[in-house]
């Protein structure tokens, strides 16, 4: 009973009382109204007891949000922490800066089925709950969206890069750190270099299913511009080339710790962050698109197969990948004394192949072995290559074909110095026709005295800290070289193959010098690269970043005829980012 209702209760109840009272039944009628305030009394204490009920359960309820919001706030911290240590400026191939929340796209359900995406799905799917890779604090990342059971993922970013050299390399953001440093007999060697470039633009797409919850089917695809036709120009359109950077299916099955690649991706002897999955590759942070001096890596079509043990803590891979054989120039003697033979190691393209480009004939696959493991402090790799080579040499009327096999090792580690804070990287790989697999792109082999192939001796290292000083701000530092050995041969006389002392240097000092004076072969190349990245814009809206990098490199030329020349190059570069997933 409301207060109300018992003030007018006890006013009729008095009221009837006054109005209608009789000596003779006084004593019933006092007896009445007492029973009247007994039950008054009783509905009383009844609401009384009823509003302590109320105030108990409104302080429960209050604790009870409380509680959640602390929940809440330790929750957003984890995940917090967790993005700044895997959050990283996305250069080169790599996708790492967190996602924000935004609309799904027109037609399509929010990404989140009831109950959550499985685990073993959402490992690989940024913003999701248990996703490895970041997403937003409290929200599904930008971009995540979902049709039917199939996950979809976009990303990519919006990138103006300004390219300072102090030498002329007619090159766009991606350098040239051997060939295309020129030497002082060249008018580029004195020529600076200034360009801006919007084409390391990239698209990406991943696309996510679970037929069951052991089994993760994907495919990635990446593209960025830096294609170049025979058409493409900087006159006035700049109509450049979308070109192809991966686009592979992957099938893992989490209770059998297998995993299969097919497709085009980062060689497996490109260095990982954690595992031998993809998408976790450790690409250097540079905004140039070669990277640095001393990382081993291609982007190959490949068939790749890894096995994960004791609970992803080691692993062991194996993938079969593209062929492509990079032979030393031809020498200012021919490839070989004799004037009889012709050798065919390269061909123009073909079908479906740049004419302009030479292919190499290449008979197998490289293979690629690697074990890897993540004991708890650090990553660490070990790996091997081998490789085959072939040509043919000719007579008239007859031929044989020449194979030569070649291969090398290495390892790698990733240390974790400062968690979160500072990591030092180191790697090393050496071996014989090894050349492509570095970025500055050493010659694999030479055509031998007999015409068959003849791989090149070559060491490749590379050394990297970087740091995170903050969650918005990264530093690196990486320093490499990639040496090769003398690798030819003499004959009445005269010098073949590659690095030979019969070959002459004498005009390589002199500006428009004879170019038979100047065969110039590189020895090798060292290098050191420092740079930033710093995301000053973060949220739902994306992420917008601004980075700036330098650095120095230096490329030595074997000895021969006349003085020994060298040449060096600085490079400067600024790029602003915009990460509309991110």
């Amino acid at each position: 009973m409301r207060p109300v209702a018992l003030v007018t209760t006890l006013f009729v109840t008095f009221s009837s009382g006054i109005a209608w009272a009789d000596p003779a039944t006084d004593d019933a009628r006092i007896d009445a109204i007492e029973r009247q305030i007994r039950s008054l009394q009783s509905e009383l204490s009844r609401l009384r007891h009823d509003l302590a009920t109320r105030n108990a359960e409104s302080r429960a309820a209050q604790q009870e949000a409380a509680r959640a919001r602390q929940e809440a706030q330790e929750a957003a911290r984890a995940r917090q922490e967790a993005q700044e240590a895997s959050v990283r400026p996305a250069t080169g191939s790599r996708v790492a800066a967190p996602a924000q929340p935004g609309a799904p796209a027109a037609g399509i359900a929010p990404a989140m089925p009831a109950g959550g995406l499985p685990s073993s799905l959402a490992q690989n799917v940024p913003g999701w709950p248990g996703s490895q890779e970041p997403g937003p604090i409290g929200s599904v990342r930008a971009g995540n969206f979902q049709i039917g059971s199939t996950q979809i993922r976009l990303g990519g970013f919006i990138e103006l890069a300004g390219i300072w050299r102090s030498r002329n390399e007619v090159a766009d953001v991606g350098s040239n750190f051997n060939t295309g440093i020129p030497l002082p007999n060249n008018p580029r060697y004195y020529e600076n270099e200034f360009r801006m470039s919007a084409r390391q633009s990239r698209l990406s797409l991943l696309v996510q299913n679970q037929p069951n919850p052991a089994t993760t089917l994907a495919a990635y695809y990446e593209s960025d511009f830096l294609g170049a036709a025979q058409t493409a120009n900087s006159n006035e359109s700049n109509s450049y080339n979308l070109r192809l950077r991966q686009a592979y299916g992957t099938w893992d099955n989490k209770d059998l710790g297998l995993h299969f690649l097919g497709g085009q991706a980062w060689s497996l002897l490109t260095m990982f962050k954690t595992g031998l999955v993809p998408r976790q590759e450790n690409i250097p942070l540079t905004i140039d698109a070669q990277y640095v001096v001393g990382f081993n890596w291609t982007r190959n079509p490949q068939v790749r197969f890894a096995k994960s043990f004791a609970g992803d803590r080691f692993w062991l891979g194996a993938s079969l990948e593209s062929p492509q054989t990079l032979y030393a120039p031809t020498g200012p003697n021919g490839l070989l004394p004799q004037s009889n033979l012709t050798v065919n190691n390269v061909n123009p393209g073909g079908s479906l192949f740049n004419a302009a480009n030479n292919y190499s004939t290449d008979i197998a696959p490289d293979v690629i072995v690697k074990a890897a493991a993540d004991p708890g402090w650090g990553h660490y790799e070990a790996y091997g290559i081998g490789r085959v080579f072939r040509d043919r040499v000719s007579t008239l009327g007859s031929g044989t074909n020449g194979t030569a096999a070649a291969g090398g090792g290495g390892a790698y580690a990733l240390l974790p110095l400062v968690p979160k804070k500072l990591e030092l990287q180191a790697s090393f790989l050496a071996g014989t026709g090894i050349g492509r697999y570095g970025s500055a792109q050493l010659p694999d082999a030479i055509v031998g005295p007999g015409g068959g192939p003849r791989p090149i001796p070559e060491v490749e290292a590379l050394v990297g800290v970087v740091g995170h000083p903050t969650p918005a701000l990264d530093l690196y530092l990486y320093a490499g070289t990639e040496q090769e050995s003398r690798t030819f041969f003499n004959a009445a006389g005269k010098g073949f193959g590659y690095g030979s002392p019969l070959y002459s240097n004498a005009t390589c000092g002199i500006e428009l010098g004879a170019a038979s004076g100047c065969v110039g072969n590189t020895s090798g190349v060292w290098q050191i690269t420092l740079g930033t990245w710093w995301r000053f814009i973060q949220g739902p809206w994306g992420t917008m970043q601004a980075g700036a990098q330098y650095s120095y490199t230096h490329r030595s030329i074997f000895s021969g005829i006349g003085p020994t020349p060298s040449t060096d190059i600085n490079m400067a570069f600024l790029s602003f980012r915009y990460y509309p997933f991110q």
